[in-house]
């Protein structure tokens, strides 16, 4: 079951909904069906066993907590 995230081509919300099968989804705030199917980012795994390794160029280490602005004050 995916997680996908959306656009509402009504309200503009955007959120984050899972589907289940055939479910048709909706917006959560005006209930309309006219969503756009956002490009979600997809989670890749660190080749360290243990999780923690140093940082690849860039500042990127894979960590989620670290999000999108590397491993900035972390450790």
């Amino acid at each position: 079951m995916p997680i996908y995230e959306y656009r509402c081509g009504q309200c503009r919300a955007e959120f984050e909904l899972l589907v289940r099968g055939n479910d048709s989804p909706q917006c959560p705030q005006c209930e309309s069906e006219k969503l756009e199917r956002k490009l979600s980012v997809v989670a890749a795994p660190v080749a360290s066993s243990a999780g923690g390794g140093a940082p690849e160029p860039g500042g990127m280490c894979g960590r989620p907590q670290c999000g999108s602005f590397g491993c900035q004050g972390l450790g």
